[in-house]
């Protein structure tokens, strides 16, 4: 495998989830810089098609219920867990690398606070050392995502009650990554206040209800300037609205990346979550608030359902009128 022309057939596979997945975009462009004369077939859950549909430099994308099949020259396991890897056995595959999650790292950071992760790498960054041996490099260029024209129009139509565009991604997949309803309504409230603003709730069904909390947080006088689409549009109609805003507010979740790929100034909170862990936006503008010195964080590698001390201080401590008026200072210069 030492000929980079012999490779000709490519597959890389990352199963989940929403930013795991993009956050594989970039190595899909150097990758397919390093082998212009191959082809690139990508494995993934279904419900992650839809962020790689209309991504140029794929031949085919394929699902675990709906496998590749046949030869491969080379494929990129990005995933490696017992799911992946016994699909890379149904195939015939000349080299397979893998990803390297270092998960011992994450494990002793969490039980110790020990940190051996060294300076900050971003996933995209390892997922790139699997390939050091291919002359794989990075190319200085960010995360990437391609709605499609019915998508964008999606988004051109939302209704506008003027100024800017603020999309709140307030979702995500464990508690401790969630900062409370009441404190995204303080942080909209002091916004409202002081500009002429729109605030677009983004989420999927799971996050209904937190949205519901969000608006009965909210003084009624509010509630015009917000569009609530939590549960209301696809995934790519998601990253069309992230397009169309001026800034994005967002937690340690999959919107996050996806905002990213459109550059957007983020407003990132951090509650469980820890930058060693490699997940900050890629190559995007971004404003982080993290309650540091708890003694207590990291509590997980990939979050919980609740507090295990019952103060969950890594959220609340993060003020609201801080997060308030960094956006405010970022939309006065725009």
């Amino acid at each position: 495998m030492n000929d980079m022309d012999a490779v000709k057939t490519i597959l890389v596979m990352r199963l989940s989830s929403i930013g795991d997945v993009i956050l594989t975009t970039p190595l899909l462009r150097e990758v397919a810089a390093a082998f212009p004369s191959s082809r690139i077939d990508y494995c993934t859950k279904s419900s992650f098609i839809a962020l790689l549909k209309e991504n140029p430099l794929l031949h085919a994308l394929y699902t675990p219920e709906s496998p590749p099949s046949g030869s491969y020259d080379l494929v990129i396991d990005l995933q490696n867990n017992l799911r992946s890897r016994s699909l890379v056995r149904n195939l015939r595959a000349r080299r397979v690398v893998r990803y390297r999650k270092q998960n011992w790292k994450k494990w002793l950071l969490v039980k110790t606070r020990i940190d051996f992760t060294g300076p900050y790498r971003s996933v995209v960054d390892r997922y790139r050392d699997s390939l050091a041996d291919f002359g794989v490099v990075a190319d200085g260029r960010g995360c990437e995502l391609h709605p499609s024209a019915s998508d964008l129009a999606f988004a051109r139509d939302l209704p506008d009650s003027g100024g800017r565009r603020l999309a709140v991604c307030f979702g995500a997949m464990h508690a401790s990554k969630r900062y409370p309803p009441a404190n995204f309504a303080a942080v909209l409230s002091a916004l409202f206040e002081a500009i002429p603003l729109q605030a677009v709730l983004l989420g999927g069904m799971d996050d209904v209800s937190y949205a519901r909390a969000i608006l009965q947080a909210l003084p009624e006088r509010f509630l015009p300037q917000v569009v609530d689409l939590a549960g209301k549009c696809s995934l790519m109609q998601s990253a069309a609205v992230l397009e169309s805003s001026d800034g994005v507010l967002c937690n340690d979740t999959g919107l996050m990346h996806m905002a990213s790929a459109f550059g957007k100034q983020l407003f990132v909170l951090f509650g469980s979550s820890v930058s060693a862990f490699g997940f900050l936006p890629y190559r995007a503008p971004f404003v982080l608030f993290e309650a540091k010195g708890l003694r207590c964080r990291p509590c997980s590698h990939i979050g919980r359902d609740r507090c295990p001390e019952g103060h969950f201080r890594c959220m609340n401590d993060l003020k609201a009128e801080a997060v308030a008026s960094s956006i405010l200072d970022y939309f006065r210069t725009l």
